[in-house]
């Protein structure tokens, strides 16, 4: 047991307003996303228009507010006309953003019906890699206006007589980076995101738009990328994306362990361009920041062994890729990194968990009759989702650091908390590898108290995961007393918890 770590808060402290949109997902046609994902018309589960209901239902219960489709690298290279009218007249296509088969067989009509069984607002990417203005625009016509145009009456004909009504759209997807289909110079996407924006204003000046940003704080053009793409769409887009994925050096934990504090810093910098180049939305604030991926992945492995095998392989409809088995420690990691977009609640306009099913998401299947499951990381993304509500509290976090050798000294604890009325709830992840600590949390007056904890199981280690046959990691009650104000409470080694708190009148 280390020293106590001592944690304080004002609930009656203002602060940012913590966006819904923060907890978005992504789906993208890539490996067994969508087929042998959310749509297997043979699986039992399915319903008429070839949906697993219990897919369905998972998604219910992770509670995300937003998603991102169809891509994502795929995007690139799509032609959305493919995805509408008739399923068996669509045409089958070469995707080479993954080396697939798309057959088609769900588009826009599919898709946004099933999001809006899931409760899900969907963001459209618009494909600038090897499309333009035009496309784009013709898109936007067809989903959102009412009727009377050649596309609009085009989309009632094919079976929706309501427009879509799709507010969020981004701009491309990774336009900065070689693999991408189309990929372009800072200058020739700022350029081209601008006449789009412009375009697409036209049609419906209700749209929210998303910039491309860096695909990563590695790129070497990060930063003159975001000032560039920033200069050129001014006025005209409501945010810029941050895209961040993280995976575990199994020589170095700690810093894996400490992957929210490079998040911080890679949105703080992002920040300080908007206010360097003072880049506002065409209401005059400045422009947000959409993480819109995020999320652990095994890198590595993907560009050493998944992707030359992928990439040399056949042609495959929905072939296995970057199917990651995620451990306790990415259940941990998670939900730190939750933690940090929770503090930059100021400036993250919005964020999408990357991606829903399968593909190094929270939700895995398997096919014919198979069962749908819950990773390790699915827990904090659904407990902190259902709790974050109300106003961001910063807190004060005095206990223990760790040294990392990426990141420098971190908390030990990390620690964010939300308010909303008289509940307050207090998101905490424990670094720490082989120590308990004590907390203790004091926050004024409290009525009653209550906790969960992710952490690891009994008989597992922190390489534990979740499979088809069992979910050995999952929320447990997590023991809390309450005395004059100061909660008390123990995190094991390697945990993350949430505490919901009944404020005193």
């Amino acid at each position: 047991m280390t020293s106590p770590t001592r944690i304080s808060l004002d609930p009656r402290q203002p602060g940012p307003e913590v966006p819904r949109r923060l907890f978005g997902t992504f789906v993208e046609h890539m490996g067994r996303c969508v087929y042998d994902g959310i749509h297997s018309p043979g699986h039992a589960s399915a319903d008429a228009a070839g949906f697993r209901s219990d897919v369905l239902a998972l998604v219910r219960e992770l509670g995300a507010t937003v998603v991102r489709y169809p891509g994502g690298n795929f995007v690139s290279g799509y032609r959305w006309e493919d995805g509408v009218g008739p399923r068996e007249d669509r045409p089958v296509r070469l995707d080479a953003a993954w080396h697939s088969t798309e057959t088609n067989q769900v588009g826009l009509h599919e898709f946004a019906d099933w999001a809006d069984a899931a409760g899900l607002e969907v963001m459209e990417a618009v494909n600038l890699g090897t499309r333009g203005v035009a496309e784009a625009a013709d898109l936007l016509e067809y989903a959102n206006h009412p009727s009377g145009t050649a596309l609009s009456d085009r989309r009632r004909a094919n079976g929706r007589d309501e427009p879509f009504g799709i507010r969020l759209w981004c701009l491309g997807n990774e336009m900065d980076g070689p693999w991408q289909i189309g990929h372009k110079t800072a200058d020739e996407y700022g350029r081209l995101a601008a006449e789009t924006a412009r375009m697409m204003r036209f049609i419906d000046p209700t749209v929210e738009l998303v910039a491309a940003g860096s695909s990563n704080h590695e790129m070497p053009t990060f930063g003159e990328w975001e000032r560039t793409v920033l200069r050129h769409t001014a006025g005209l887009v409501d945010h810029i994306s941050v895209h961040a994925y993280y995976e575990e050096d199994p020589t170095d934990p700690a810093s894996f362990l400490a992957s929210g504090a490079a998040l911080d810093r890679y949105i703080g910098e992002v920040v300080d361009i908007i206010d360097e180049v003072d880049a506002r939305t065409p209401d005059g604030a400045p422009v947000g920041i959409s993480v819109d991926e995020w999320n652990v992945w095994n890198q590595t492995r993907w560009n050493e062994v998944d992707k030359p095998r992928v990439f040399t392989g056949d042609w495959p409809i929905a072939p296995r890729l970057i199917e990651d088995d995620y451990t306790v420690t990415d259940a941990v990691v998670v939900g730190s990194l939750l933690i940090t977009l929770l503090r930059r609640a100021d400036r993250v306009s919005m964020a999408n968990l990357a991606q829903l099913v399968n593909v190094i998401a929270p939700i895995r299947t398997e096919p014919d009759g198979g069962p749908a499951w819950r990773q390790t990381t699915f827990h904090p993304f659904r407990l902190t989702a259902e709790a974050a509500i109300g106003r961001v509290i910063p807190v004060d976090v005095r206990g223990e650091r760790i040294s990392t050798a990426r990141h420098g000294e971190v908390d030990a604890v990390d620690a964010i908390a939300t308010v909303d009325g008289d509940v307050a709830h207090v998101f905490l992840a424990h670094r720490s590898l082989d120590a308990a600590t004590e907390i203790e949390l004091g926050l004024g007056a409290v009525a009653s108290a209550e906790a969960v904890v992710i952490t690891i199981p009994e008989g597992g280690d922190r390489t534990t995961t979740n499979s088809a046959d069992a979910e050995p990691v999952a929320p447990a009650d997590l023991p809390v007393e309450v005395a004059d104000g100061i909660l008390r409470f123990t995190l094991p080694p390697l945990a993350w918890a949430r505490v919901r708190v009944q404020l005193a009148s």
